[in-house]
């Protein structure tokens, strides 16, 4: 199951963006009649270019009866949305993922609803079980801190554990974190004073802010973005499904025919292999076609998955 599609599903289609528009306008007409010039700019500020053709008409035909003819609602308090039980019961889910607390302890709780589904409901495969400990208080601190500094743009000093186990002390500019869905992790990209400029967060002994940095002969972020070009066959909502999944990934989409596109999705080359997993997931209604590289990482896959019967 597409959770991504799942949460879409929950709080879009309820309220959906005509409805987020609408309640706007309602909102206005509370207060004040509502001016067609008014209107259409409120349209066009919440909603799509074209929906002024469809939003205008419904209202002013009385189509949708909540505005009357000189402006007015006949509502007396502006519109609200509140939780169903399904987003409720979604977001007691997502509460019990042990990451939310990276974000802080104000976590959100309905104590009279259960959760739509629970951890060990869902069944991860194909990614690394060595993922970062998310509970620890420490890790904790240094992920809150960390993100401070890239909202603030302040520099840090860290302290990590190398490769060999020995400590490793530098300063960086945080730019900002990835995840990693592969690896389960979380990476700082950053500029540093020296070393590289990606540091994994399970790696940090130490982080603190820094008082006496010098920006002189830093490693500046590098640039590890890589590209990956795929055709695919749109059925069974294939785009749909692929634009949805990559829309995260900075991707562009071509239409070559009444059923073919071309999508191209930049990625970070850390996230090669899950790059690889992602594309896979959708097996014959995608076929890569650059570049040569990425074309033969799928090709050893599908022999290694054939070779252990898979």
């Amino acid at each position: 199951m597409d959770w991504k599609m799942v949460r879409m599903m929950i709080f879009s289609e309820l309220y959906s963006t005509y409805y987020q528009t609408v309640a706007a306008i309602l909102k206005a007409a509370t207060d004040h009649p509502v001016e067609q010039k008014e209107m259409r700019h409120i349209i066009e500020n919440h909603a799509f270019g074209e929906s002024v053709l469809h939003i205008m008409p419904a209202i002013q035909q009385q189509r949708w009866q909540l505005i009357l003819p000189d402006g007015r609602t006949p509502l007396r308090k502006e519109p609200t949305t509140p939780l169903t039980l399904l987003e409720k019961r979604w977001l007691k889910a997502i509460a019990n993922d042990p990451r939310i607390r990276l974000f802080g302890d104000n976590i959100f709780d309905f104590p009279d609803v259960e959760p739509l589904f629970l951890p060990e409901d869902i069944l991860v495969f194909d990614h690394y079980t060595d993922g970062d400990d998310y509970a620890d208080e420490t890790y904790i601190q240094h992920f809150r801190l960390i993100l401070d500094a890239i909202k603030e743009r302040y520099p840090l000093k860290i302290t990590l554990q190398n490769r060999r186990g020995n400590p490793l002390e530098m300063r960086v500019i945080p730019h900002c974190l990835e995840y990693s869905e592969k690896d389960d992790k979380f990476r700082l990209i950053a500029s540093s004073d020296r070393y590289g400029s990606t540091i994994n967060l399970g790696r940090i002994i130490s982080c603190e802010k820094c008082q006496d940095f010098v920006t002189e002969n830093l490693t500046k972020k590098t640039d590890h973005r890589r590209k990956v070009v795929f055709e695919l066959v749109d059925r069974r909502k294939t785009l749909e499904r692929v634009l949805l999944h990559f829309a995260h990934y900075e991707k562009e989409a071509e239409k070559l025919d009444e059923k073919h596109y071309r999508i191209t999705v930049v990625y970070d080359k850390e996230d090669e292999t899950e790059m690889v997993i992602r594309i896979l997931s959708f097996g014959p209604m995608i076929k890569v076609t650059a570049p040569q590289h990425f074309v033969d990482l799928i090709k050893q896959r599908l022999i290694r998955q054939k070779s252990c019967g898979l």
